[in-house]
């Protein structure tokens, strides 16, 4: 007797009048199979496709739409330039107890009133104002202009024609930087602050691979077994490294398809997505030490990081002699993948080759991306479906078709970072 599929009282599905087939699963229970192709999707050739290995580990959410809006945001400048250089005989001054002093920087907006500046370079004085001080030269905010400009005290000014609390010469450029906000005893209130988040949107792209199997193929004699189970995972293998590729460089799109007649969603990569870049000529144990310093400072970033890069870059990596400094230790595995560590006063960069970035072109470059702010976001979960050509009278074979739709996006951009040669 031929088996069938009754219903249960409770809305289940039972096999009765024969054996279970995976067939009769797929019909029966399609989610029963698929979540199977979930865990092991993961277990293919992780190493080959570690950004796409990474994302589906990482944070995931559920997509309702093919376009998704997202808010990332980053942290406050710390620093910006002077730009019109100060005269210590031509000050612009108000009052004399203590002075107060006009300064005019490139990002005035950054500071507020009770905010301290660091002013890097430039010396400071002795509490006599005479004395050259071993200390830099810092400000104290008082007011911010209406039109620009800063109004700010000296903390450890020079004394200049009997008058104490004033500026020396300042070149245009010097560097000034953010330092902590200082409140007097009374103070209750503080200059406001708030961090906005900044949308941003990108497109869930359908990735999609199709595998057949004639009837004649399955029955075949063999001299080894290739089963449609065995093309299946050389197509997920396949898929995943065009995901993969298109995860780092896509370009969001939308293009409209006329014998279609639908549009198609091209993904946006991350590898543009990277808030900083850093440029190297050569790589040395010096340039090691900055290029980890610029990847852990100045963003809200964790400090265990991922370096994947291109094979000319893990090559030139491999040679560098380390020290006490900066160590290369022994592997680690994470997310199934193996990486190598490499460990600075700054932080840890989980290190590991690329093949995708030199099939791109980018064997000297490389991406540093922060786990803990990447976010995957799928429209349709990675899934099987079986298409019965045989009964449309198209083609005596077995068909699966793999489907996926989904983009991955970087929150905190500063937290990424793009390394490429000049």
């Amino acid at each position: 007797m031929e088996a069938k599929i009754i219903e249960g009282v409770d809305g289940g599905q039972h096999i009765v009048d024969g054996p279970l087939t995976t067939d009769l699963a797929r019909e029966a229970s399609p989610a029963l199979l698929l979540n199977e192709v979930d865990q092991q999707i993961a277990k293919i050739r992780p190493m080959a496709t570690p950004i796409d290995q990474i994302s589906r580990h990482a944070a995931s959410k559920h997509a309702r739409s093919m376009v998704v809006d997202y808010f990332s945001v980053d942290t406050k400048p710390t620093s910006t330039t002077l730009r019109v250089a100060i005269d210590e005989d031509d000050l612009t001054v108000q009052g004399s107890e203590p002075p107060r002093i006009k300064i005019e920087t490139n990002r005035d907006d950054i500071f507020d009133v009770s905010d301290t500046i660091l002013v890097q370079g430039t010396e400071g004085y002795a509490p006599d104002g005479e004395t050259v001080s071993s200390d830099e030269l810092v400000l104290y905010v008082v007011q911010r202009d209406d039109t620009n400009g800063l109004w700010v005290e000296a903390v450890n000014g020079k004394t200049i024609d009997g008058t104490p609390g004033l500026l020396p010469s300042i070149a245009r450029g010097t560097t000034l930087i953010r330092m902590g906000r200082a409140a007097s005893e009374l103070d209750v209130m503080s200059p406001l602050f708030e961090a906005l988040p900044q949308k941003r949107q990108n497109y869930c792209q359908i990735f999609k691979m199709q595998v057949e199997q004639s009837t004649l193929q399955k029955l075949s004699n063999k001299s080894t077994p290739w089963t449609l189970s065995d093309q299946e995972e050389a197509a997920i293998y396949d898929l995943r490294l065009g995901m993969e590729k298109s995860y780092l460089f896509g370009v969001k799109g939308r293009v409209r398809d006329n014998s279609k007649k639908e549009d198609i969603y091209l993904t946006g990569g991350i590898w543009q997505q990277a808030g900083k870049q850093f440029a190297y000529s050569s790589l040395t144990s010096d340039s090691i030490v900055d290029l980890m310093r610029e990847a852990f400072t100045g963003n809200a970033g964790s400090k265990r990081k991922v370096l994947i890069g291109g094979s000319a870059l893990i090559s030139a990596l491999n040679k560098i002699d380390y020290t006490r400094v900066i160590t290369a230790s022994q592997s680690v595995t994470k997310w199934g993948l193996d990486f190598t560590e490499l460990r600075s006063k700054f932080g840890t960069l989980y290190v590991l080759l690329s093949e995708v970035l030199d099939d791109c072109g980018m064997e000297d470059n490389g991406l540093i991306i922060d786990p803990e702010y990447i976010t995957k976001y799928t429209h349709i979960p990675f899934s099987t479906q079986k298409l019965d050509l045989k009964a449309s009278g198209q083609r005596n074979v077995d068909a699966i078709v793999l489907t996926e739709a989904s983009c991955l996006v970087l929150r905190y951009p500063a937290a990424h970072m793009r390394i490429v040669k000049q």
